[in-house]
């Protein structure tokens, strides 16, 4: 876990207050903006049809996916995971490229089902195959889930490949949100209803990330928890991925922008991590429909590119050159002391 002490110490002439109106100005400026920008002719048709569901497309995701990170954080103690890089998102793709094989003419809610079980079989087996680390070093963990979803991914790839349906998955892996229009968008709303029940449930999660025998000892269910945290995961990656696409990084680098500010208090940071990921998602929106305009960029390469550079810096300014070297060193001079003795 993050040191609180982190939160605490680190721009304390901020109150969380204050944070939040400047998020919601921010947020606010940032979809006006994307109201009007990469239109040739704006009328009231497109404006209620096309733009104003894909701005709040943007916001509704953005939130949601932010907020997935912080709990896969919570629950796994570890802030360089999420959805994207412990295999939940390749779980549903898998999910529904069987569904795409086994019944393609389903509707949209029922793939998005399809990709929310796909997503908790994933999660469950990554905190399976978390628990078996001997080491729960701060990268190791990020690591072995990038391994396991490029397993996952791999076979899906494989499969999509042979049978001639690399579009199909290509659509599901690519964010974008050029296609949203009124009547598509809605199941997000769903998204952001789970993301509701994350911060009800907020102070249960900032108990469960103190650890398994903490929290035990605090009297909280442990194994409720952690259902209630993967069931909004695989709710949330099941309708997005369905709906807009994957979205990389996004509930990996909001939740630890916001950990530095005010620290690892969940209640307090969920509405922060839910304006950051919207405003995240609005800019890389607008930037990926100015660079080469008239054409768009997938919104999931600005991110990526964005999201690759933060994930960067979080890894080179946490990790340090080996683990537990000085304390390995402070050990071993009581050691040959006595030996010497």
């Amino acid at each position: 876990m993050v040191r609180a002490s982190r939160g605490s110490g680190a721009l304390t002439r901020f109150s969380p207050t204050s944070l939040i109106v400047a998020g919601v100005a921010i947020a606010a400026a940032l979809a006006t903006v994307s109201l009007f920008v990469g239109v040739a002719q704006l009328d009231a048709f497109i404006l209620f049809t096309s733009r104003i569901p894909r701005t709040v497309a943007l916001i509704l995701a953005g939130a949601a996916f932010a907020i997935t990170g912080l709990i896969m954080q919570l629950l796994t103690r570890n802030r360089f995971v999420e959805p994207g890089t412990t295999g939940a998102t390749d779980a549903a793709s898998f999910a529904l490229l069987i569904v795409l094989l086994a019944s393609p003419g389903l509707p949209l809610w029922l793939k998005a089902v399809a990709a929310s079980i796909g997503a908790l079989v994933g999660v469950f087996g990554f905190l399976a195959l978390v628990r078996r680390i001997p080491s729960r070093s701060s990268v190791l963990v990020p690591i072995v889930g990038i391994l396991y979803g490029g397993v996952i991914a791999a076979i899906t790839t494989f499969i999509a490949y042979r049978l001639d349906l690399l579009q199909e998955l290509l659509n599901w892996g690519i964010g974008d949100f050029s296609g949203i229009l009124r009547g598509r968008y809605e199941m997000l709303y769903v998204a952001a209803i789970a993301a509701l029940i994350a911060w009800i449930a907020a102070d249960r999660f900032t108990v469960a990330g103190l650890g398994e025998d903490t929290a035990r000892s605090l009297g909280l269910n442990i194994r409720g928890v952690m259902g209630l945290g993967v069931g909004i995961i695989a709710v949330v990656t099941g309708v997005m991925m369905v709906v807009t696409g994957a979205i990389p990084f996004l509930g990996l680098i909001a939740p630890n922008i916001v950990s530095r500010l005010i620290g690892d208090n969940m209640r307090r940071a969920v509405p922060m991590v839910a304006l950051l990921g919207a405003a995240l998602v609005l800019f890389s929106d607008i930037v990926g429909r100015l660079v080469r305009f008239p054409f768009e960029l997938p919104i999931s390469v600005v991110m990526g590119v964005i999201g690759g550079v933060v994930f960067l810096w979080l890894l080179l300014s946490t990790a340090k050159p080996v683990d537990g070297a000085p304390t390995t060193r402070a050990t071993r001079k009581p050691a040959r002391t006595a030996a010497a003795r």
